[in-house]
């Protein structure tokens, strides 16, 4: 049986003001209003065998959310919101459990799930990522729809365990983290987590459940690589599976077969649009997912980002010094 109960905590999805400009997430085209952090609040889901799912709301705006695995001396924790909101995410995981968070694992380099690396660094954490997500943190990214640019992350803020194969194991006494990079998907240092003997998957932003993710396009994304990771998950998983999304509420193996299907669906239809050489104008003024819009888009705005996103993870070249750029990033 799954339990849930309130803390005062807020995961929310942006972050206002230039203080916090470094930590927004690159994805969001519209400007953030104010967030009060003292407001927001959380629940924690227990999904059984000592793993629990923290996802916070504000205002209708999902934070990224955390999973939190707990072993005989230590806790694995994959991914770490905003640096705001570590004192309050600390609270919460001591109603779990107080033994000291051991790794603190990315799934990918955007602030609302990164900004708190620099904090749990200090309180002794072991920063675990893809190759990709250390460099795009140490170098700055720009945001492909807005061209909003992010300045590089603190030296601090940078992970300090890195891999650039296809899966890496983190251990600790009574508990195994099997972490996968998916390639060109969300972005291009996605890592989705299996606690295998929990039963638990956690994926990133690679699913979101009930709304359309974002296609990092500009760093690396790719609504292709988006089916390869759901393709996967349907693979690893089974009907008794809990799958933390990225954003959105815990999900079942139903729920991301339904997701995989939209995106098939739409990748199916940007790509006979891009074949006949429209236009993202004309594209976004088509507006070919309308029918899947009732269920994957809460605002108009969400609508016509998606359909961009996928535009140009499709429509877009890439010539032969970012392949070789992009390999050299993972070497």
């Amino acid at each position: 049986m799954i339990r849930t109960g309130r803390t005062a905590i807020a995961l929310t999805l942006l972050l206002a003001g230039s203080a916090f400009a470094q930590q927004q997430p690159p994805a969001s085209p519209a400007a953030p209003p104010p967030v009060d952090f003292s407001k927001v609040e959380i629940k924690t889901t227990d999904l059984g065998d000592n793993v629990y799912m923290l996802e916070g709301q504000i205002l209708g705006s999902i934070g990224g959310n955390i999973t939190v695995a707990v072993g005989r001396t230590g806790i694995i924790m994959v991914d770490g919101q905003f640096a705001p909101l570590h004192d309050k995410i600390k609270a919460a995981i001591s109603t779990i459990s107080n033994l000291p968070i051991k790794y603190l694992i990315n799934t990918h380099y955007h602030g609302d799930h990164t900004g708190g690396n620099e904090a749990f660094a200090k309180d002794g954490a072991i920063i675990v990522s893809d190759i990709n997500v250390k460099n795009r943190l140490a170098e700055g990214t720009t945001n492909g729809l807005t061209g909003v640019k992010t300045p590089p992350a603190a030296a601090g803020a940078l992970p300090t365990k890195t891999y650039a194969g296809k899966m890496l194991k983190i251990r600790l006494p009574g508990r195994v983290a099997d972490l996968r990079h998916i390639a060109g998907a969300h972005t291009d240092g996605d890592t989705y987590v299996w606690f295998k003997t929990a039963n638990v998957l956690a994926t990133g932003d690679t699913f979101t459940n009930g709304r359309y993710p974002n296609i990092d396009f500009a760093n690396g994304g790719n609504i292709k690589g988006m089916i390869a990771a759901t393709n996967a998950y349907i693979k690893l998983t089974n009907a008794k599976s809990r799958i933390v999304p990225g954003h959105g509420p815990i999900a079942d193996r139903a729920a991301l077969i339904e997701y995989r299907t939209m995106l098939v669906t739409a990748r199916d239809r940007m790509a006979a649009l891009v074949k006949q050489g429209k236009s993202e104008d004309d594209v976004v003024a088509a507006k070919p997912f309308a029918d899947l819009d009732k269920k994957w888009a809460p605002t108009e705005l969400a609508s016509k980002n998606f359909i961009r996103v996928v535009y140009h993870s499709l429509a877009d070249k890439t010539d032969k010094k970012t392949v070789l750029k992009r390999m050299l990033r993972r070497s």
